[in-house]
């Protein structure tokens, strides 16, 4: 969360206005008016800094196929997922699967990574937000799928088999980098993006995975 000292957003919507009226090539003009008020109304603040509002390549790219309405082809949304595939970081130990009830913590904890939260602070994964997960909650997004019974239905009886490996696989690097497996995914990339560590993904996986997880029983 960064912190707005600049423009009133009645300025923003006007000098977007009168770009967009100026001439026909009003589209880059209107991009270089918001990159300059962007750049004059946001400072950095605590752990908050500016470079949060720059976009690497694959945000950029989904950003513009929305705002045009024309969706990524097939190719590109192939080089996406594959260029992010490789940022995937696969945990040291190669322990995939954590404790469920640590992970059950993480995905109720919406905290974190404002300017008031100190450097180093476990963040939270807020995946109710947009997740059904357990029955036990009523509370939840339907943004995203339901999770509901997520490894039971995927038959994992056992996590650390070799018959579940390539499911808990594929799980792990969801949650580690969720543009690996869909280009635009709005889903946060938590292990690529910092916001959660690797201990902690291990535990949301676990949440997920685990038969003893109110999840999947």
């Amino acid at each position: 969360m960064l912190r707005n000292y600049g423009l009133p957003a009645a300025a923003v919507a006007a000098a977007l206005v009168v770009w967009g009226c100026a001439s026909v090539d009003s589209t880059a003009r209107i991009d270089a008016v918001t990159k300059q008020i962007v750049a004059q109304s946001f400072r950095d603040q605590g752990i908050a800094k500016v470079d949060r509002l720059q976009q690497d390549a694959s945000n950029a790219a989904c950003s513009e196929a929305e705002a045009s309405g024309v969706a990524l082809d097939a190719q590109r949304a192939a080089d996406i997922e594959a260029a992010n595939l490789k940022t995937v970081q696969w945990p040291k130990d190669g322990r995939l699967v954590g404790d469920w009830k640590e992970g059950e913590k993480i995905a109720q904890n919406g905290r974190g990574m404002t300017w008031t939260d100190k450097a180093g602070s476990p963040n939270g994964g807020n995946c109710y937000n947009c997740h059904q997960i357990s029955k036990e909650e009523i509370s939840f997004g339907t943004l995203g799928p339901s999770l509901y019974h997520y490894g039971k239905i995927r038959g994992i009886t056992d996590p650390d088999s070799p018959a579940s490996r390539a499911i808990v696989e594929y799980t792990w690097g969801k949650v580690w980098n969720a543009k690996a497996y869909n280009a635009c995914s709005g889903m946060p990339r938590f292990g690529h993006g910092g916001i959660l560590t690797e201990a902690q993904v291990r535990d949301v996986v676990g949440l997920l995975v685990d038969p003893r997880s109110p999840v999947n029983r």
